[in-house]
């Protein structure tokens, strides 16, 4: 809990949900933590008193199986790991109930030659990579029956944690805090991206793309890739790092249209534009593919290329589509964390009830 993004907003919405329930993870950053967990009890591991985590806590990789493996929850009846990498391999009780909430099977591990292409690794730490991802995969794979259900954040994912786990797994969209957005009657002339910088969110694509366009682009975030991505930009598209939510959500009200050029697990900022009334232009794949309905609520580019999404800012100026900005928060008000919570419960109860009669059975 290092970083607050979209896996910090699941637990936070599952916070509210079982707000009793402690929360175990391996590092947490107590001065970004959000709001919503200000009250929550949480237990870092041993990893929390590592020198140097908060800046080097990748460089600690082999060490977070450990820290999972470590932690005491064999007393536990109900275990609910929210997990993109180690989580969901912590060692639960005989008689315990053990639910994941899977973002994805851990992506450098099954992704490898894209993750370690859009990283920017030393030689010596991309020299002993292989070694650690190796042990990695093999460590994932004898641990993936820990859990007795799989949930997943996106079709995507579901097929994902079918070929790599051999698990099936039902799928439960991450929460939206809809609440927070509201459409205005007359929007800017600019595109929009909220994003972290880092390599899996493609913003690279999107700069030389506008670029080429020299439409104005806003971009709000911040992360290791914000020197080179100013570098390359021109002048047309603007940085303004990390902002404050009522901000961001009067950018996502005020823009033309939201710009997500990522391929994602799941994907929450072009659901956030969408409570603000706005559609988005989103890469044809991942999570996007749950969320988007061409036309109703955003347009596609095909292919991961800059030029491809050129042509569809183009076909966008040149109304293509007639977008209606309250039917666009109807389609958002579908993925409402009001709705998680619901679905969350629901699920919950139903595998509860079922192992206590398999138990009695």
């Amino acid at each position: 809990m290092n970083q607050m993004g979209g896996a910090e907003r699941v637990i936070a919405a599952i916070h509210e949900t079982f707000p009793e329930a402690p929360i175990f993870t391996t590092i947490v950053d107590w001065e970004i933590l959000r709001p919503e967990l200000s009250n929550a009890d949480i237990r870092p591991s041993w990893m929390q008193k590592l020198p140097g985590w908060k800046k080097h806590f990748k460089k600690y990789l082999p060490l977070f199986p450990l820290a999972i493996e470590s932690m005491r929850v064999k007393d536990y009846d109900l275990i609910l790991s929210s997990s993109s990498h180690f989580a969901k391999s912590a060692i639960k009780g005989p008689k315990a109930l053990h639910i994941c909430y899977c973002y994805t099977p851990m992506r450098f591990a099954w992704d490898y030659e894209n993750y370690v292409k859009r990283e920017n690794l030393n030689v010596l730490y991309r020299s002993c990579l292989p070694l650690i991802i190796a042990h990695l995969r093999q460590w994932d794979q004898q641990t993936k029956d820990r859990p007795d259900h799989y949930i997943a954040v996106s079709s995507a994912v579901k097929a994902r944690i079918k070929r790599v786990y051999g698990r099936d797994a039902e799928i439960i969209f991450p929460p939206v805090d809809v609440q927070k957005y509201r459409p205005i009657e007359i929007p800017d002339n600019f595109y929009l991206i909220v994003s972290r910088l880092n390599s899996i969110k493609r913003i690279e694509l999107a700069v030389e793309a506008f670029n080429i366009l020299g439409l104005p682009l806003k971009i709000i975030g911040a992360g290791p890739f914000y020197k080179s991505l100013k570098a390359m930009a021109s002048a047309n598209v603007t940085f303004l790092g990390r902002l404050p939510d009522p901000e961001v959500a009067e950018y996502y009200a005020a823009c033309k249209a939201y710009v997500f050029p990522g391929e994602e697990d799941f994907g929450i900022t072009p659901l956030e534009a969408n409570a603000a009334g706005r559609p988005v232009i989103a890469f044809k794949g991942g999570g996007a593919l749950d969320t988007v309905r061409e036309g109703l609520n955003g347009l596609f580019f095909d292919e991961s290329k800059s030029q491809s999404l050129v042509d569809a800012v183009r076909s966008f100026e040149n109304g293509k589509y007639n977008f209606n900005p309250h039917k666009i928060r109807e389609h958002a008000l579908l993925f409402d964390r009001e709705v998680f919570k619901e679905k969350m419960r629901l699920y919950i109860s139903r595998k509860w009830t079922d192992s206590l009669r398999a138990g009695a059975g």
